[in-house]
């Protein structure tokens, strides 16, 4: 009996196994197919990453827009930033959690916006080491929202409208921006470059500065180039020259004081007398510098003509012969200003000659002009990828009327008694330009010391937009002032203009590789009808100090003759 119940048990038990077995491969056999399921979907994703981003656009994108087409080579053109033209791994790696990505930006597995930020610190200007806004395998890019942060997915076209949408006037340089613009921009730079300026766009840092930075260009230039290219706006590319520079670092300007080809004059019967003609005028070591200078500018103190008569009771009077003109360019001279009280000294037609006589020498000039229209013109030089305007204007004669200012249809001067008219000249040129430098004939001959009316200009000018102020006209040198961060100097003096001794030089601007401006002084003297570049120290330093007495108390005026505040 006890055997039966023993066998019995025995059964019960294996069955109460068996059903246990049953149930719990019951169970395992969904998670199993899950996890088969996972792997199964994970193989496409992997084929994908090895795929190029344009064919994997295609298969999700086949509308066959001509928009989408761009699309197509923008993404292609992407995708060769690292020359194998397969998406770079470091762009895409697991793109089917972006968002797990971005959590795992920092230890804590949150969102960490500055560790975000800090991936494109280094960016170079090709744009093509961008990993803060990641390119899908569909063509889509995901961008970070400003108030979360959550990843938005993004194609080509969306950028567009994010970028035109969100983008201030400001951004764009007052440009008309549109699609077509951007769809040119992400052609020639890539399309990783409108992916950051579209983050920019919408996380509201839209710093002017970041164009630049991504294409070696400013938005004034891009501009340029985009008219220059496509034959678009061709009245853009008016009274522009695209200068090389003699540094991709930096980029420099100077200016001279009075210069006078003047026939009869001592300086240009001196310069007929010598047997090297100009160059026994001038010292080599000074020449050489001046050419040197990406964009020279000197002051054209006379008129190049054969015709007219001198002005009815003006003492002093100037005409070359329009060959003169040719003798600019032993100066390596880029442009002049004819914004003066002598340029006009022998009537309206001779002042139409002087003009006729530097375009004949490719020589772009500012300040005068065939009507108010031409004399307001300021002049733009583009250098290593940054657009700067000159403009130019004349307070003399403040007394007297010899010198007409241009109107709507007779030649002149600009004038600027009344600040009004250059100050408009000078917000103009700031809207479509990253720097203005404003030339300016004022002050008191024979002063050393800036007048009131010169620094009542000054800030008007300085308000309006100008970068930088050189002053001249005076017949020797003045000093320097900074208004609200804008250096001044007030008068260049003269640089080649009689047979007295004096100290003389070239005002110096240069814009170093993160586009900071800075003034300078280049010391020379004019002395028995020549000018030399001063090399002996301790004449430098005379002249510093020289300058340094006659400036506002809030420069300070280095060894180096740089001009900087004078609390640093």
């Amino acid at each position: 009996m006890f055997q039966h119940k023993k066998k019995a048990l025995y059964i019960l038990l294996c069955i109460t196994f068996n059903l246990s077995i049953i149930i719990l491969c019951g169970c395992a056999a969904p998670s199993r197919t899950a996890s088969a399921t996972q792997k199964e979907s994970a193989v496409p994703s992997t084929d994908l990453e090895q795929m190029p981003a344009s064919d994997a656009a295609d298969e999700n994108d086949s509308t066959g827009s001509s928009e989408q087409t761009d699309t197509k080579d923008m993404s292609d053109q992407t995708n060769r930033a690292d020359g194998s033209g397969l998406n770079n791994p470091k762009d895409v790696s697991n793109q089917n959690d972006v968002s797990n990505q971005n959590d795992r930006a920092d230890s804590s597995g949150q969102n960490n916006p500055i560790s975000t930020s800090s991936q494109n610190s280094s960016a170079d200007s090709s744009c093509q080491n961008d990993t803060k806004n990641m390119s899908n395998q569909d063509g889509s890019t995901n961008i970070s929202s400003q108030n979360n942060m959550t990843p938005i997915k993004n194609s080509v076209n969306d950028l567009y409208r994010q970028i035109l949408g969100s983008g201030t006037k400001q951004f764009f340089g007052s440009h008309p921006i549109d699609t077509a613009f951007l769809k040119w921009l992400s052609k020639k730079y890539g399309r990783s470059c409108i992916e950051r300026l579209a983050e920019a766009a919408v996380t509201g840092r839209q710093k002017t500065a970041l164009w630049h930075k991504l294409t070696g260009n400013s938005i004034h230039v891009l501009w340029l180039l985009y008219c220059r290219q496509t034959g678009l706006h061709p009245k853009q590319l008016k009274n522009v020259t695209w200068q090389d520079c003699a540094s991709d670092k930096e980029i420099t300007l100077a200016f001279t004081g009075d210069l006078n080809f003047s026939e009869g004059y001592s300086t240009t019967s001196h310069l007929d007398s010598r047997p090297n003609g100009i160059y026994d005028c001038f010292s080599k070591d000074l020449l050489t510098l001046m050419k040197n200078i990406d964009i020279m500018m000197l002051n054209n103190e006379f008129t190049y003509s054969t015709s007219g008569t001198p002005l009815p009771g003006k003492a002093f009077t100037f005409r070359a012969h329009p060959s003169r003109a040719g003798l600019l360019k032993v100066f390596g001279t880029d442009i002049v200003n004819l914004a003066n009280n002598h340029v006009y000294d022998y009537g309206p037609d001779a002042l139409l000659d002087t003009i006729a006589a530097l375009d004949q020498e490719g020589i772009a000039h500012i300040g005068a002009g065939a009507d108010l229209k031409k004399a307001s013109e300021p002049y733009y030089f583009v250098c290593n990828g940054r657009k700067i305007a000159l403009a130019a204007a004349t307070q003399i004669e403040r007394s007297t009327n010899y010198t007409k200012e241009a109107t709507q249809n007779t030649p002149g001067v600009l004038k600027t008694l009344n600040p009004d008219k250059f100050t408009a000249v000078i917000k103009k040129a700031k809207k479509n330009s990253d720097y203005v430098i404003a030339i300016v004939h004022w002050g008191t001959e024979g002063s050393s010391y800036y007048g009131q009316d010169q620094k009542d200009l000054a800030e008007a000018f300085a308000a309006a937009g100008a970068d930088a102020i050189i002053g001249g006209h005076t017949h020797c040198l003045q000093g320097f002032e900074i208004i609200d961060g804008v250096p001044v100097l007030y008068s260049t003096g003269n640089f080649w203009f009689s047979r007295r001794a004096q100290d003389t030089g070239l005002a110096k601007i240069t814009i170093n590789k993160k586009g900071k401006l800075a003034m300078s002084f280049i010391p020379c003297i004019q002395e028995n009808l020549r000018t030399y570049l001063v090399t002996d120290e301790a004449q430098k330093q005379r002249i510093f100090t020289s300058l340094q007495q006659i400036s506002a108390p809030n420069v300070r005026l280095t060894k180096n003759g740089i001009v900087k505040p004078a609390e640093q």
